[in-house]
């Protein structure tokens, strides 16, 4: 399961964080709420993550609070035998 988090977490600060931005980012990280993915990114989060893992995340799973940490997506892909 490390491994997936790795990869989201990673994703997530190589997308969405601007070049030299140091702001920490870890697997707790309050990411819609706190401002780092926002409604157009949180569809190309998913749209990642279905294509890496070859499903589909019905639109009534991805809400703002499954997004919003990526501890919470990795509750998501559980779902889907992902871990």
């Amino acid at each position: 399961m490390s491994d997936t988090k790795d990869v989201i977490l990673e994703y997530v600060k190589n997308e969405y964080l601007e070049e030299g931005d140091d702001q920490e980012v870890t697997y707790t990280t309050p990411l819609i709420s706190g401002g780092i993915v926002d409604s157009f990114s949180m569809v190309s989060l998913k749209l990642f993550l279905e294509n890496k893992y070859d499903i589909k995340i019905p639109d009534d799973v991805a809400t703002p609070e499954a997004f919003d940490s990526v501890n919470n997506i990795v509750e998501v892909l559980k779902k889907f035998n992902i871990e």
